[in-house]
């Protein structure tokens, strides 16, 4: 009779390995599905183009982080190159989608021209936007101009912060106040676009209803508010002394970037 396996003598760290190795597999599988339905009906090449790299946005994500767990102590600088990655090409997909969006409704990006069955369209903004901007204004050229420039900020901001933060990291001055000064400066750039987002959906829902975006706005906002935010928890949870590591050579630093990428990964 063949002996059964004893799972007592299996190395945690490879289960947990194996575990988003296989994770990533079944994502793999899923996007490959969605991309084949893309490529073998080539009919909108504008349009599939944003939706490819979106579609990607889940399992770049998830190999990423499946590196930075294989080198579970690797520098300071490598796990920030590897955030960068992920943040960088969350930007590009912010900016695909909008793209996206402009081609569904044929509106140019470059003269935001208000189509006139729609200008004067009203615009409800909510808390904190009505500090800025009058509770609720009018659609017309100057306003979708903004709403455009709300979400490109951060198609700038996120890249220039990447690099600045990597060369502050390699310099030795990335201090915790300067990591969370950039915290503060990410939190608002991304919330500003993916809300003005939200308002261009709500604005346009009725002509962009029959391409169906809101499942993929859901994807985009899912995966960057859950590793956003996850990311804070964590080092909130480190800095109280929730996470902590039990050893002396291993830093909580090297704990708090695993469970990070471990997350992303399931």
């Amino acid at each position: 009779m063949q002996k059964m396996i004893d799972l007592t003598n299996i190395n945690p760290g490879e289960i947990v390995v194996l575990g988003c190795a296989f994770c990533i597999l079944l994502s793999m599988y899923f996007t490959i599905q969605l991309l084949s339905q893309h490529l073998f009906f080539w009919k909108n090449p504008k349009e599939q183009k944003a939706i490819i790299i979106i579609i990607l946005m889940a399992p770049i994500y998830a190999i990423v982080s499946f590196v930075g767990l294989l080198d579970f102590r690797g520098s300071e600088a490598f796990f920030m190159f590897l955030e960068s990655i992920k943040e960088c090409y969350e930007a590009l997909v912010i900016a695909k989608f909008l793209a996206l969006m402009y081609s569904y409704l044929n509106i140019s990006m470059s003269k935001n021209i208000v189509p006139d069955g729609i200008k004067g369209r009203e615009i409800h903004h909510s808390f904190p936007m009505t500090l800025f901007q009058p509770r609720t204004v009018r659609l017309d050229h100057h306003t979708l101009k903004l709403l455009k420039y709300w979400t490109w900020q951060f198609v700038v901001i996120r890249p220039v912060c990447s690099l600045l933060m990597i060369v502050l990291q390699l310099l030795e001055w990335y201090t915790t106040p300067i990591s969370w000064i950039f915290t503060i400066i990410l939190n608002i750039s991304v919330s500003l676009a993916l809300y003005s987002l939200v308002v261009f959906y709500h604005v346009f829902e009725k002509e962009l209803k029959p391409h169906s975006p809101l499942a993929k706005f859901l994807c985009i906002k899912g995966i960057v508010f859950f590793c956003f935010w996850q990311g804070i928890v964590l080092e909130i949870l480190v800095a109280v002394g929730i996470i902590r590591s039990q050893y002396s050579w291993l830093d909580v630093r090297y704990i708090e970037e695993g469970i990070q990428n471990l997350l992303v990964c399931v």
